[in-house]
């Protein structure tokens, strides 16, 4: 990660008198979201802005907020002064990170099993997360029916259809491959854990590991040459 990524602004445009943040990593960027920020992202830059039509001292508490949290964390944040604070809030764990640490499991399994064990707690059909996913696209489609804009009524036929279609063919694929996994009760070749010991009937002292060794690497063959151009 970049060090200048640890730096963002928060002030009021002196044009469009927004208060803006800008800068900072992904990190930052979801901890402006929590907070209430909006993303605009444009060709170069993403940044962030508060919600429209807030009153003058709402936009303020919303930036001072987001100033606390973001150098509860450690970034270094440049900001107006009517939104610097002194208030360094606990930083709570947000719901994603049990799902990442999911990804994180299945990169150092080793086994078929333990990769079956991961997705389960995707695919399970009760309290899996993809089930609870389905439950947030139908309960947001549900929210849309009761509003009034004249596009309500399409998002909530867009969500059900992403409940219906896209999320199901995400939780069918996975659900088979997790069935597969939990059939196959295999190490994976590339992830067996080495204990540095010879196995029982080796009859060579010298022997120290039973792993097979490493597949060997065929070097890539060099770009072909490239012609020069003839000079006129």
């Amino acid at each position: 990660m970049a060090h200048a990524d640890r730096f963002l602004s928060i002030r009021r445009d002196p044009y469009s008198d927004e208060v803006l943040a800008r800068g900072g990593d992904p990190e930052a960027h979801s901890l402006l979201q929590r907070t209430g920020f909006v993303p605009v992202v444009r060709a170069h830059e993403t940044y962030h802005r508060v919600p429209t039509n807030l009153a003058e001292h709402d936009e303020a508490r919303l930036a001072t907020k987001a100033v606390a949290r973001l150098r509860s964390t450690s970034y270094h944040v440049d900001c107006d002064k009517d939104f610097d604070t002194d208030d360094h809030p606990t930083h709570h764990l947000p719901l994603g990170t049990s799902v990442a640490h999911i990804a994180e499991s299945i990169r150092e399994a080793t086994t078929t099993d333990e990769v079956a064990d991961k997705l389960t707690e995707l695919t399970a059909p009760h309290d899996g997360v993809l089930a609870a996913l389905d439950d947030v696209l139908v309960a947001l489609a549900e929210f849309h029916e009761g509003l009034c804009d004249a596009a309500d009524p399409h998002i909530a036929r867009r969500l059900r259809y992403l409940a219906d279609e896209r999320l199901g063919v995400i939780r069918s694929d996975l659900s088979h491959t997790r069935n597969d996994l939990a059939d196959r009760h295999v190490p994976h070749p590339g992830r067996s854990i080495c204990t540095e010991q010879g196995p029982a009937n080796e009859r060579e002292r010298s022997a120290v590991c039973a792993c097979p060794p490493p597949p060997r690497t065929v070097p890539a063959p060099p770009p072909p040459p490239v012609a020069a151009a003839m000079r006129r």
